[in-house]
């Protein structure tokens, strides 16, 4: 919003009126009907970054049994296009536009109408600069329970459209984006289940004897070798996130914590970052030690049972990649076909024969030792090629939709930026 015309840096064509400040009082009514459940009003739920749902799609704890007498108890009306809100939990994002429809709520929650745009006020109360400014007014002496009363809520100024046209198609124009979003979001989650069920399927668990899904035309049995036959070891170093820089360094380096959270199955070098040691000459002593393409690193520490993920690394070259902190560096004794033993060995298949194998209460960690005796199994190189790439291409859509998801979302930032105060 420029503040000396009041008027928002990008907007529809057609609309040049000023916009105008009101508090929220003037804008929202609350509505104060109680009433039982009944066959046209059903118990709704509402969760931060969910909004007015059906119970049964609560992602938090459900709390019904809490409720000894739901039939002759008392709820808060909601209909639909109310703006709904939780004092208690503000700060988290527990304001919403009901998009579900006509129900009650727990009386806890306060529930707005207006004669605004709903869709379009729903921008303003959910936008972190007007949270922000309700924060101010948090009262409570345990954190956790701190509240936003109503009427501090209510005291806050906002801009606003006096052309309730403009305001339908800003409204619109979010709800679209935000369709676009969810749509994203559902092929993105789909592939990634699709992913996981393959991870769970095409590999052979300890005990069977073929694995439930195979590529057509392979029949072969898989074979089973020792964790001791399949690996040999190369030490690591103990470099902490202090000792490295992404800037400059002669030999990249590992790090357990980038295993656990942000490298996949395959570690690219040529597309990934990957810190630098930013000591040189302590680097230039472990040169001998620099991994190569189809080395694994695993992760012997973790706060949970994440412990022993991995990467396989791709595309080294000439690059001097190091193994770092907390990590278990292997190189295969056996020739496995690329790609195939990152995808394995953060299977299902393999990982839950590490789990018995996991020490500490706290902290989670998998000693070279202990893992030992695990088994590596495997079929022919011609399906381990095909497995392989397989999951690699399915990686290759998700990083698409997770590309576009981000796009998206940056758009949407851009225009709450430019379209709002």
């Amino acid at each position: 919003m420029n503040e000396i015309n009041k008027r928002p840096r990008v907007r529809f064509v057609g609309y040049t009126d000023n916009w105008e400040k009101h508090e929220l009082k003037n804008l929202l009514i609350e509505r104060k009907i109680l009433q039982k459940i009944s066959d046209d009003a059903p118990i709704l739920a509402f969760a931060a970054g969910q909004g007015v749902i059906d119970r049964s799609e609560r992602k938090s704890n459900n709390r019904d049994h809490l409720t000894l007498d739901q039939v002759n108890k008392y709820y808060k009306l909601t209909e639909y296009d109310d703006i709904v809100y939780n004092p208690s939990n503000l700060k988290y994002g527990a304001i919403d536009r009901n998009k579900h429809g006509r129900g009650v709520i727990s009386p806890i929650y306060v529930t707005f109408t207006t004669e605004e745009k709903p869709s379009f006020i729903e921008l303003i109360v959910k936008s972190e600069k007007l949270k922000l400014r309700a924060l101010q007014y948090e009262e409570g002496t345990v954190v956790k329970r701190q509240s936003v009363k109503p009427e501090n809520l209510l005291s806050l100024d906002v801009n606003i459209s006096s052309s309730l046209n403009e305001q339908t198609k800003i409204g619109n124009y979010f709800q679209q984006l935000d369709n676009l979003i969810t749509l994203h979001q559902r092929k993105y989650d789909k592939l990634l289940n699709v992913k996981k069920a393959m991870l769970e399927k095409m590999f052979l668990k300890k005990g069977a004897d073929m694995p439930e899904i195979r590529f057509k035309g392979f029949s072969e049995k898989w074979e089973g070798r020792k964790y001791s036959e399949s690996f040999t070891n190369i030490p690591n170093n103990t470099f902490s996130r202090s000792e490295l820089n992404y800037n400059f360094g002669l030999a990249k380096n590992i790090h357990y914590g980038d295993i656990l959270i942000k490298f996949g199955e395959l570690l690219d070098i040529e597309k990934e970052k990957v810190p630098f040691i930013t000591n040189n000459n302590l680097a230039n002593k472990l040169k001998p030690l620099k991994l190569q393409n189809g080395d694994v690193i695993i992760a012997d520490a973790a706060e949970d049972k994440t412990v022993g993920k991995c990467t396989e690394l791709i595309n080294v070259r000439k690059e001097i990649i190091l193994s770092g902190l907390h990590t278990i560096p292997i190189r295969p004794a056996l020739y496995f076909s690329p790609k195939y033993l990152g995808y394995y060995m953060n299977s299902s298949a393999y990982h839950n024969q590490l789990l018995p194998l996991m020490q500490g209460t706290k902290v989670l960690s998998i000693s070279k030792s202990a893992i030992q005796d695990t088994s590596i199994y495997f079929p022919h190189l011609k399906e381990q090629t095909k497995i392989g790439n397989l999951f690699k291409n399915l990686d290759k859509l998700l990083t698409l939709q997770q590309t576009q998801l981000k796009k998206l979302k940056n758009i949407k930032k851009a225009c709450l930026e430019k379209m709002f105060a």
